[in-house]
């Protein structure tokens, strides 16, 4: 992740239980965003998930355009945006840990000139969201997460992830 001059910045990170691959899928389903993160109401995306996909989504007070940058699965999405004034450049990043866990780095930067003039109240704003944001992907990917032991499977509802597994 890069160091910029933009007048909003935050960076964060969070462990994990659960393996990158079950954290990349529950990340990059944009339209199930809301569904775990009750900041996002809707989400519309234009096509499948790809290098230069845009999708729309609403959060808050406006309604954000963004485009995958950069994809390299399960390790980095770069998503750039906008809206009201603001461009947004959102940086994951996802690093395997032991025993099957990952740590989630974000950062997330906001600039133009409403960033400039309400600095101080959107970087608190920027700080808080971001914390949100990670606590609400863990608690989803680690409810995807597949449980180890004889069990019944219920499926995840994301492609490509199995579904976590519970006891008959």
């Amino acid at each position: 992740m890069a160091t910029t001059a933009a007048p909003v910045a935050a960076m964060r990170a969070i462990a994990v239980e659960a393996s990158p691959d079950v954290v990349w899928a529950t990340l990059i389903a944009f339209d199930r965003w809301p569904a775990w993160n009750p900041d996002v109401r809707w989400v519309r995306v234009d096509g499948p998930i790809g290098l230069g996909t845009t999708f729309r989504w609403k959060s808050g007070p406006g309604t954000i355009r963004s485009t995958v940058r950069e994809l390299d699965p399960p390790r980095h999405l770069l998503l750039v945006g906008g809206t009201l004034g603001i461009a947004a450049r959102h940086d994951w990043r996802l690093e395997p840990g032991a025993a099957g866990t990952t740590t989630v780095r974000t950062e997330e930067t906001w600039s133009g000139p409403l960033a400039r003039i309400l600095r101080r109240p959107l970087q608190a704003r920027l700080e808080r969201r971001l914390e949100e944001r990670l606590a609400h992907l863990r608690a989803e990917a680690e409810r995807h997460s597949v449980a180890p032991g004889p069990s019944a499977t219920t499926g995840s509802g994301i492609p490509g992830v199995p579904g976590r597994e519970i006891d008959s």
